[in-house]
């Protein structure tokens, strides 16, 4: 049995994963954080207002908290010499590179994902083949007017995937724009993304490849529920004890499946 700790158990995709959690066979909800709900149960394990208290006799900790808390969660697990599975965004380059070496140095395993959707890992398999043979693209990434952090870390993720394989080719380098730089999006990587935050989108992650006479589009659309998402978490769940280090993108851990 696998002992796991949610947090963000209260929230939209972190109860469906705790509810998830504690119906497996093979794992058990040991404990859950949930300010809001601390000093009460969900699925018959204790919740508790912060992460450093419910580690305890935890093997994973899976994080569905905020870009805020994350970080922090992350590190005081690996304190604890406890796996990670990250489905929060809102995380930089820089600290996945802060988390890669900390969870090197405490021989822990780490698998993190902008979406733990199956079809998203799909999306951006396709999207990294296509960086192979495509000379040029940008990231357009939809969500609602409410979400906090931008970009999300679907798009975050698949830029700086989409640069490991190349940057694109860019015809006016983005410094050189007259006008408004800003209007050319953020650099990630070496890949620039657009993000549109307004009532009535839901999370959507686009990729546009152009070239002369045509273009291919991939596009990844977010449901309405957290359903899609479970089964991606419960995946790396299982398969974090057996990492060292960082994985990031459950396509990547699909692939090595």
């Amino acid at each position: 049995m696998i002992r796991v700790c949610v947090a963000g158990a209260t929230g939209w995709t972190g109860g469906a994963v705790a509810e998830a959690v504690a119906a497996a066979e093979d794992l058990t909800l040991t404990s859950a954080v949930s300010r809001s709900a601390a000093g009460g149960e969900i699925g018959g394990a204790p919740v508790y207002a912060s992460v450093g208290e419910a580690l305890d006799g935890v093997d994973v900790l899976v994080d569905y908290t905020s870009h805020e808390a994350v970080k922090g969660n992350v590190l005081t697990a690996f304190e604890r010499g406890v796996h990670v599975v990250i489905g929060s965004s809102g995380l930089s380059a820089e600290d996945f590179d802060e988390i890669r070496a900390g969870a090197e140095e405490a021989f822990v395993g780490v698998i993190a994902a902008g979406n733990f959707s199956l079809t998203a890992a799909m999306a951006q398999a396709a999207a990294t083949l296509a960086a192979r043979h495509l000379p040029s693209w940008e990231i357009i990434d939809y969500a609602s007017a409410g979400k906090p952090d931008a970009p999300s870390g679907t798009s975050r993720e698949l830029a700086e995937r989409l640069s490991q394989v190349r940057p694109p080719e860019v015809t006016v380098p983005v410094e050189s724009t007259a006008g408004h730089v800003e209007a050319r999006g953020a650099t990630i990587g070496a890949t620039q993304v657009h993000s549109v935050r307004l009532p009535g989108f839901s999370l959507s992650t686009e990729v546009v490849f152009g070239l002369p006479d045509e273009r291919l589009v991939i596009r990844h659309d977010a449901g309405s529920s957290a359903a899609p998402y479970v089964a991606g978490t419960l995946l790396a769940v299982r398969r974090a004890m057996d990492v060292t280090g960082l994985v990031r993108g459950l396509d990547t851990l699909l692939l090595h499946s």
